[in-house]
């Protein structure tokens, strides 16, 4: 099985979505007539994205708003407050009815496809609800209040029960004269002598020994008491509570009475699924509605043809291994059944390391539940759960972050998350990052200045070319051609790709 791509090349000064310039946008492209999964794990380590078989990478030094891949380390992630509510929202829906009046999500645009400019979201949405990575400073606030109360004037109550400022009894006080007599100290009144029924002074000295003497012996009782009221309280309390997970909201069961029945389905994106035959009118009408009501598309625009391009047509190939997922490698689409019904969708690829988010739609109808952020939560979950069985599968790839866009910063919310060096092509956790894009768009965040990119193409004569049926090196490739060279075309092409994809990849040659 072998991947078969065809270099597009550069693609320069066309609109960008993001910040609205009409010629601020670059990227590479190729399109995959098919891929192997491990080949496009290993291109989306180096920054590319597929949008149906159109795989992209942004030229991150020269496009106006840079791309950085970002994904998600799912077997750490701890829900924050904002995605608490989401997930209660959500429950209190299935189990209650109760739907929140107003719509809480905004609606971030997100990558689009580089060949036709159709704009793309990808998965969840922002919540500009206080986030428990940024505390209130209540430390301040208190401090504050007591100087406040320290400023204001102090009342107190006599015994006759009647209030009276101290600030002006004090006032009052200091404003009377001294009285020459009252000063000083008064004269010793005439003593009787020893009192011989009671036992004679003790030394001062003698008292404080015994003081400390039985003040030893106190505390050497009270922290054997201390130490056996402690094992006694650890036997017989239970163990403090553990942060609930998002599987603890997730998938806990409903009652009988529960007013709606949620189920998720995974569906191969394939015609001779049946499953994804059975549900594919429903699904793209579906489609049709998100993409007219929050994208203001026209009808033509997100028909089923369209629909078929850009969200099931996909050039992974359909993968199975002992060590692999059950449900198998590939592309996917993951339903949301309400009652019956399909209420949203995510599209996914499933990687040998990682899930990768491609789109999402859903019922505009149902917006209130802020079914972008609860997908993006499902799918980390089910990260999390395909990892038991796939133990190299552990990431959650949430396609690019863009700073410069602050609409669509809402992805480095799902922390711990890391962010590709556009570089040398390691992972930065993104609080290593951020200082850095705060000065400027375009980073490189490997702070090792002699860092190199290691799958930097270092043998062209070794890249694989498809031609004339023919599988062959570029050397020989080379040597054969007749016509003009395309040897810069290629080198670009390797250098984007890496060395050991362009070994495995047939670059197709007409």
């Amino acid at each position: 099985m072998y991947s078969i791509v065809e270099y597009k090349g550069k693609r320069t000064g066309y609109r960008c979505g993001y910040c609205n310039s009409h010629q601020g946008k670059g990227s590479n492209g190729m399109w995959a007539h098919s891929m192997t999964v491990q080949d496009y794990q290993d291109l989306i380590d180096r920054g590319w994205r597929r949008s149906g078989k159109y795989v992209y990478k942004p030229i991150m030094n020269q496009t106006c708003c840079p791309q950085y891949t970002i994904r998600c380390r799912s077997l750490h992630f701890q829900p924050s407050k904002s995605h608490k509510k989401v997930l209660k929202k959500m429950l209190r829906y299935l189990t209650k009815g109760e739907t929140s009046k107003l719509n809480s999500e905004g609606e971030p645009m997100d990558s689009h496809t580089e060949d036709t400019g159709c704009n793309f979201l990808l998965k969840s949405e922002p919540d500009t609800s206080q986030s428990e990575l940024e505390p209130l400073n209540i430390y301040t606030e208190k401090v504050e209040s007591e100087k406040e109360e320290i400023k204001g004037e102090i009342i107190v109550t006599t015994d006759s029960g009647h209030t009276e400022s101290c600030n002006e009894k004090v006032n009052a006080s200091l404003s009377k004269p001294l009285n020459p007599a009252k000063v000083g100290h008064a004269p010793p009144k005439p003593g009787k002598g020893a009192d011989l029924s009671k036992p004679p002074c003790r030394k001062a000295k003698d008292i404080r020994k015994e003081q400390k003497l039985q003040k030893h012996l106190q505390n050497q009782m009270g922290n054997h008491a201390l130490q056996e009221k402690a094992q006694i309280t650890q036997k017989s309390e239970p163990k403090t509570n553990q942060p609930k997970s998002i599987e603890d909201f997730i998938f806990v069961t409903l009652p009988p009475e529960a007013a709606h029945q949620l189920e998720v389905r995974l569906v191969r994106v394939s015609f001779e699924d049946p499953q994804f035959r059975s549900s594919f009118t429903q699904s793209a009408t579906l489609f049709a509605k998100y993409q007219m009501a929050i994208h203001k598309d026209t009808p033509s625009e997100c028909n089923e043809n369209q629909f078929t391009r850009f969200l099931c047509d996909s050039p992974l190939e359909a993968e199975n291994s002992p060590n692999g997922p059950d449900c198998g490698y590939g592309s996917f689409h993951q339903q949301y059944w309400v009652d019956g019904k399909i209420v949203a969708v995510g599209v996914i690829d499933i990687l040998p390391k990682c899930v990768s988010s491609v789109y999402l739609y859903y019922d505009p109808d149902y917006s209130s539940l802020s079914l972008g952020v609860y997908s993006a939560l499902r799918e980390i979950a089910f990260t999390r759960q395909i990892h038991e069985k796939a133990s190299d599968l552990s990431y959650y790839y949430m396609g690019f972050y863009i700073h410069s866009c602050p609409k669509m910063r809402y992805k480095g919310q799902y922390r711990p998350s890391d962010l590709l060096c556009p570089e040398t092509y390691v992972w930065v956790p993104i609080e290593q990052c951020l200082p850095s894009l705060e000065h400027s768009k375009y980073c490189r965040f490997n702070l090792d200045a002699k860092a190199v990119d290691e799958g930097n193409v270092k043998e062209l004569g070794r890249v694989r070319i498809l031609h004339k049926r023919t599988v062959m090196p570029y050397s020989v490739y080379k040597r054969r051609r007749k016509g003009p060279s395309d040897e810069e075309s290629v080198q670009q092409y390797a250098t984007l790709v890496g060395q050991e994809c362009s070994e495995r990849m047939l670059l197709f040659k007409s």
